[in-house]
Parts: structure tokens; sequence; C-alpha cells
């Protein structure tokens, strides 16, 4: 199982990802997600549950 420090970094680096896509992609920030950007918001949000799920359970 990944240390909850490392599980941190990786799931703040796919918002900032997701974050920075969504920033320079017009399909994104007014529609549903680009093939690109579903990919990116996918890896956050199993990486943000991960997260939540270790800090409900340590």
């Amino acid at each position: 199982m990944a240390r909850p420090d490392d599980l941190y970094a990786r799931y703040m680096a796919a918002h900032t990802a997701w974050a920075a896509h969504r920033t320079n992609c017009t399909n994104c920030r007014t529609r549903r997600p680009c093939p690109a950007g579903a990919q990116l918001v996918e890896r956050f949000a199993r990486l943000q549950d991960a997260y939540l799920q270790h800090q409900r359970n340590p």
C-alpha cells in the first residue's frame, strides 16, 4: 500500500493536472470532459477516493 504522504502527493498532482488541463480546454470548461480530460478526472477521482478512504481507516 502507498504511504499516506505519497498518496497525498499523487492526489494533489492529479488535481493540479486536471485543473491545468481544464483551464486550457474549452470543452472541459463548458461541457463534458474531452477524452484527455476524462482520463485526468478519473485519475483524480480514484486518488481522491483512496486518500479519503485512508483518512477514514488509517
